[in-house]
Order: C-alpha cells, then sequence, then structure tokens
C-alpha cells in the first residue's frame, strides 16, 4: 500500500498537481479524471476537505468517517489517515486549505488552535453543510485564494490567518447546529451513557479502576471529542463532570446505607489510592467521607 507524507504545503501542491503560491497555505479544488488509490496519508499540515461527491472511505483505525457529499473533514499534524476508493465513483472531486503550523506562529489563531476539537485525531465526525453553509464556506476560501493571488507584503500573512480563524469559526458555529439536527440521536447516546456508567460504577469499578471518557466513548461507538461535545451540548456539563457527579452520588450511598470503611469505599469506586477518594470527595462536598458519615 502506497504511503503519502504531507509534512509541507509544496509536497501536498506536488502530490495533487498544483501550483505553490504560498510556502505555508493553498487553496485548491481538485477535479481531474484520476482514479482514488488505497493508501495512508500521514498529515504534518492542518488540512480541511469539502467533499464535491463520495470519492473515497476515510477511517482512523477501525472507525469510519462518517461523510457524505459537501461535506467538511478535518486534519492536523500527527495523524495518519487510511484512505480507500469508494466504489462506484470514478474521480474524486474536492476542494481544500491546507497550513502548515508555522503559519500560526505568534498569532492568536496559534494560541487557541486547541479550542478546534473537529481537528483532532479522534475527531472523526464529518461536517455536513446546508446550502447556506456551503456558501459561506466556499466564500471564505475565496478571501484566503484572493489573497494568495496577490504579491505577498506585510499585510498577507495577517489577513490570511484572520480568514483561516473566520472559516474555522464558522465550522465551529455549523458543528453546533449540526448536534441541534441531530438531537434524538444525540439523546440515545446519552442515555446510553447514563446506563453504562451505572453499570459501571456497580460491577466494575472496583476490578477496571476509575471510568473514563474514553471507555464510554469507544462503547457509544463515538470518538473521545466528538462524544465530550455531544454530551455537553445535551446536559450543559462535560462528560467527565458527568460521571464525577455519579462517583459521588454513589460514593455517599454505599457511605450511609453500608458498613464499608472508608477504604473499602475507595476500592469499591475504582480508586487506586483511599486518599485519592478522600480528596475528590472532599473537593466535592467540603467533607471528608468520615466527616459525611457523621454529620
Amino acid at each position: 500500500m502506497q504511503e503519502i507524507r504531507l509534512d509541507t504545503v509544496q509536497q501536498f501542491n506536488e502530490q495533487y498537481g498544483f501550483e505553490t503560491l504560498h510556502p505555508l497555505v493553498s487553496v485548491a479544488r481538485y477535479d481531474k479524471t484520476q482514479e482514488v488509490e488505497e493508501c495512508i496519508v500521514r498529515y504534518g499540515l492542518y488540512a480541511l476537505f469539502l467533499k464535491e461527491n463520495k470519492s473515497c472511505k476515510l477511517s482512523y483505525g477501525r472507525t469510519k468517517y462518517d461523510f457524505d457529499e459537501m461535506t467538511v473533514t478535518t486534519f492536523a499534524p500527527g495523524q495518519n489517515v487510511h484512505v480507500e476508493p469508494m466504489p462506484g465513483v470514478q474521480f474524486p472531486k474536492w476542494t481544500a486549505l491546507v497550513f502548515h503550523p508555522d503559519l500560526l506562529a505568534r498569532s492568536s489563531l496559534g494560541r487557541n488552535i486547541d479550542k478546534y476539537e473537529f481537528f483532532s485525531y479522534s475527531s472523526n465526525e464529518a461536517l455536513h453543510l446546508s446550502a447556506g453553509e456551503i456558501e459561506i464556506f466556499r466564500g471564505v476560501l475565496d478571501m484566503i485564494s484572493q489573497e494568495l493571488h496577490r504579491s505577498i507584503d506585510k499585510h498577507s500573512r495577517d489577513l490570511i490567518v484572520s480568514n483561516i480563524e473566520l472559516l474555522l469559526n464558522y465550522c465551529l458555529r455549523f458543528y453546533d447546529r449540526q448536534f441541534v439536527t441531530r438531537e434524538e440521536i444525540n439523546h440515545d447516546v446519552v442515555r446510553r451513557f447514563e446506563r453504562l456508567l451505572t453499570d459501571y460504577i456497580q460491577t466494575q469499578a472496583s476490578r477496571e479502576g476509575l471510568p473514563t471518557v474514553a471507555y464510554f466513548a469507544d462503547r457509544c461507538c463515538l470518538s473521545t471529542g466528538y462524544f465530550g461535545t455531544l454530551v455537553k451540548v445535551e446536559t450543559g456539563r462535560t462528560a467527565k463532570d458527568f460521571i464525577a457527579d455519579r462517583l459521588l452520588t454513589a460514593a455517599k450511598q454505599l457511605l450511609d446505607n453500608s458498613n464499608l470503611s472508608v477504604n473499602q469505599v475507595s476500592m469499591q469506586l475504582g480508586f487506586e489510592y483511599p486518599q485519592h477518594f478522600v480528596r475528590f470527595f472532599k473537593a466535592h462536598t467540603g467533607m471528608t467521607p468520615s466527616q459525611y458519615r457523621v454529620a
């Protein structure tokens, strides 16, 4: 299987046959009559692809990317993506924005890039765009492209980075909309999370340790990042806080209704050390477990 490394914008442009207008950023549309070949793409760049047809299947490990026509897929440095041909689609069509991390040096976007969680390696849920959203997405790409076709001057980098930040902020808005439009699916995921968490605390924590967000994301067949955002959108709390609340409730029930010692309660809930349980309990209640028991 072919391996493709995309560590620089120049490598990206050479791979797909585009002119390099700027060493750190490129906007390009691909509509060539060239079939997709199975390969592994190793990214050293940030990339956003607006897919115009179903030309291939993507996966991170065993998890398939969920996307159709006119959707956005995103990748970040350090990600390895398995690309497979899509049966029935001969030629891929897409528009891409790629940029090197160095472009963001000493910029507000560089300092805040982590807030765009859809770039996360585990963020394997594609962004499905409406007609209006596609128009906005293309409009911002056009502004970046126009700037790339100008002679580079002292304003070029700031204008390009500002427009990239604008595009990423629109993507955040579009993702929020997508969570709303998938409300019923999201409800089902949260209900499953609640059931799994209750069962884990009752039957598995004592053997396998404290419950983690990653564990429940995997059981719900979602990436950790997407699962965490979904839970927060649906409940107003992070998945980590949700787990902590359930652990605290279980701890109080055991302290109230059993003869278990504090150390035994700690082990029952999956804490590695009793002092960790004491710190956890006091941070949430203002009392140690022993103080709670006699209050």
